[in-house]
């Protein structure tokens, strides 16, 4: 048995209206949701099944065993010709007791999740999870290959919670002529979507070394417009300390 499997799996009520759409249709809506941490970085939601548009479920005629939820019916789900073949595991008995007649759908097989009315991309969030974007006048210094990329005394600092800190740094601060507008693209549930830059300096193109958000979400409205630079890959100096 691996770590992950013999680590318990902690359960806890949601306390936000949680809804899965599919082909248009929402085929999940519950405030009764509950979070089961399966992996160890966020939750995952399942629905009680009262919940749960079960009339277009499937059985799949086979069941799934796991040694800390117990045995899941397989089901798929379809929405006049649109189908999702094993997507939704129903649990009907398990050893946890908060997770009986409780249903769970591969995160991927919606067209879209909501929390409240708002869109939840990625993953669910885990509520422990925080982000908090402060303002700082450390002087910060970014360098590539000798050369100074960015020089700021008025980065926003963003600590995320089990993550080092980013500092975001105002555009009329980086040497915006050596950035070059990547196709890159990435999605955060807490943060919203990004963009990237690759970076040139002396003849070498460093890929999607930087990244900002347009459109962040509210809890990273500051960050908007501001450049970040990968600190494991740059030299990043803070207040004059590599």
């Amino acid at each position: 048995m691996s770590q992950q499997e013999a680590r318990p799996i902690r359960v806890e009520p949601g306390h936000k209206r949680i809804r899965a759409l599919f082909a248009g249709e929402y085929v999940a809506d519950s405030t009764r949701v509950r979070l089961v941490w399966e992996k160890p970085f966020y939750p995952t939601y399942f629905f009680p099944s009262r919940d749960v548009r079960t009339d277009l479920l499937v059985a799949a005629n086979q069941d799934k065993h796991s040694t800390r939820k117990g045995t899941a019916g397989i089901y798929g789900i379809e929405v006049g010709d649109h189908a999702a073949q094993k997507a939704v595991h129903w649990y009907r008995e398990s050893p946890i007791s908060g997770i009986v007649d409780h249903v769970r759908f591969d995160w991927d097989a919606m067209d879209a999740w909501f929390e409240e009315d708002e869109q939840v991309h990625v993953h669910p969030r885990d509520p422990y999870t925080r982000v908090d974007v402060l303002q700082s006048s450390r002087h910060v210094r970014v360098e590539l290959d000798g050369v100074t990329v960015a020089d700021s005394r008025s980065p926003r600092i963003l600590f995320e919670t089990g993550l080092v800190p980013r500092f975001y740094l105002p555009k009329t601060d980086v040497q915006i002529g050596l950035l070059r507008a990547s196709d890159t693209r990435t999605s955060c549930p807490y943060k919203g979507d990004a963009s990237y830059y690759d970076v040139e300096v002396a003849g070498k193109t460093y890929t999607d070394l930087a990244w900002w958000y347009p459109h962040p979400t509210a809890e990273a409205a500051p960050i908007a417009g501001y450049v970040c630079f990968y600190n494991e890959r740059v030299d990043l100096y803070v207040d004059g300390q590599l």
